[in-house]
């Protein structure tokens, strides 16, 4: 590995950050913050700049990249990012031990929205837009920004492109990986500025509750500017508005580049986009049979929670309007389910990933195949393209790798949670950043009942999950930082 370039890389991701900060102090003045907040951002800025430039200085040299380099620059850079994004919340004192400042930040880069906070509305506004503004950052990826508006990172760029963005398919659109990269956030800004302008113009929001949500909604984040999350607006216009941008978001981002440039019937054409949109659908519609038979409202009241909640689950946002920890066990366990399968490769959203899902699925139906025809040809297809075997390998072995690790974090948090369902559920939501769980990690309460050793558990699992286990786990391996 080249030790030199990847910490030189790594500083640049630490410099963005220091000025994400920074300007946080701007907005916490303009929101009328106290001048404590505001010089605490400007700290945390101050130091985060600081390090990252003289960390620069002492690292320059050559930048070519390898496939190892790339899982060290993209690691390290988001641990980087978690470091140094938790000094707001310790310099300002709204969070007072470094374990849950870290939790918190960790939280918001994965887009995982899990939150040790409570009583947001007493927070100030910097801390609250700081929170949804690493959401966005971690929506889309920081690399993947510094590789689009840093021209010289085009060396070894695909390398950073590769680890970071989410999916076993991970072509480039265009020729040029900078390129590719400028495009997937032009469509990234364009749904924040739409969703933006029509929560704000449609449905009542103020600017600032608007940006927050649209940043916590397109990154499939989930953090709210309110205890109560998007249920305490209680209005069926920002519910619609929210649930058809979470939709979107699970979206492979592709697809909605193809759809600007005059080709929407890509998303039809899709076989991972139909399946999201099928699976979605029924899952929501049994959902609200389940809890409108069980006396939980009326049918338009359940047909609208069930639909917000799955898409809130499926696409791994968290965003909630009820609590469904107390739905029928039929529901609460396909939540479960829907949590882990996530949304599309190449989307914000988490979990499994459809893709990989529908691969094992025909993966296995091939097995059965063979097994009554041992003689037969018979290839894994995505629609009417064939599955290299090496991909189906790779998958395969991905969904193993990823149940492991969620038998061992569930095992681990059996010591800190006070229930089984608390313990698996939080890995689950952990490790496919949705943030909500079951019983004490449920929609209407939080983290902070976690212990520190706890919480210290369920952020690896949160970077495990974002950046979709290889990244971090090759690092675990001798050889992966030999020459």
């Amino acid at each position: 590995m080249n030790k030199r370039a990847v910490f030189h890389l790594v500083s640049y991701m630490t410099l963005f950050i220091g000025l994400a900060v920074t300007a946080c102090a701007a907005v916490s003045h303009v929101c009328g913050d106290a001048l404590e907040v505001r010089c605490a951002f400007l700290l945390a800025g101050g130091i985060t700049l600081a390090v990252s430039l003289v960390a620069g200085m002492l690292t320059r040299g050559d930048l070519n990249l390898g496939r190892r380099d790339g899982f060290g620059v993209v690691t390290l850079g988001w641990l980087s990012a978690a470091l140094f994004g938790a000094l707001p919340y310790l310099l300002t004192g709204v969070i007072t031990h470094p374990v849950s400042a870290l939790f918190e930040t960790v939280s918001g880069f994965t887009t995982t929205g899990a939150s040790v906070l409570d009583n947001l509305e007493s927070l100030p506004r910097g801390i609250l837009f700081w929170r949804a503004l690493t959401q966005w950052l971690g929506g889309m990826g920081v690399l993947v920004l510094c590789v689009a508006i840093l021209p010289f990172l085009g060396v070894g760029g695909m390398q950073l492109y590769r680890a970071e963005m989410p999916g076993p398919f991970k072509d480039r659109l265009t020729p040029h990986i900078a390129t590719t990269a400028k495009l997937l956030w032009a469509v990234y800004l364009l749904l924040t500025v739409v969703q933006t302008l029509l929560l704000k113009g449609v449905g009542g929001m103020g600017w600032f509750d608007s940006v927050c949500h649209t940043f916590a909604t397109v990154a499939s984040g989930g953090f709210s500017t309110r205890t109560a999350s998007v249920a305490a607006y209680d209005s069926a216009t920002v519910e619609g508005i929210i649930t058809l941008f979470m939709f979107l978001a699970g979206i492979n981002f592709s697809l909605h580049l193809s759809a600007l440039t005059g080709r929407p019937g890509h998303y039809v054409r899709d076989p991972e986009c139909r399946a999201y949109f099928l699976f979605l659908t029924g899952c929501c519609l049994f959902m609200t049979a389940n809890i409108w038979a069980t006396g939980h409202g009326s049918f338009a009241r359940c047909l609208r929670d069930a639909f917000f909640t799955g898409t809130s689950v499926l696409t791994s946002t968290g965003f909630c309007t009820v609590d469904f920890d107390r739905w029928p066990g039929a529901s609460r366990l396909l939540l479960v389910f829907m949590m882990l399968m996530g949304a599309c490769a190449g989307s914000t959203g988490g979990g499994i990933k459809v893709v990989r899902i529908m691969i094992v699925f025909k993966k296995i139906l091939r097995e059965i195949r063979l097994f009554m025809r041992p003689t037969a040809a018979i290839q894994v297809k995505l629609g009417p393209k064939p599955v290299e075997p090496d991909l189906v390998l790779h998958v395969s072995a991905f969904v193993i790798i990823y149940f492991a690790v969620f038998a061992l974090g569930s095992f681990l948090m059996t010591f800190f949670t006070p229930d089984l369902e608390t313990a698996t559920t939080s890995v689950i939501t952990a490790l496919s950043n949705v943030g909500p769980g079951l019983s004490a990690v449920g929609p209407v309460r939080n983290y902070a009942s976690i212990p520190l050793a706890g919480q210290g558990v369920l952020a690896t699992c949160m970077l495990l999950g974002r950046l979709e286990l290889y990244t971090v786990l090759v690092l675990l391996f001798p050889s992966c930082w030999r020459r």
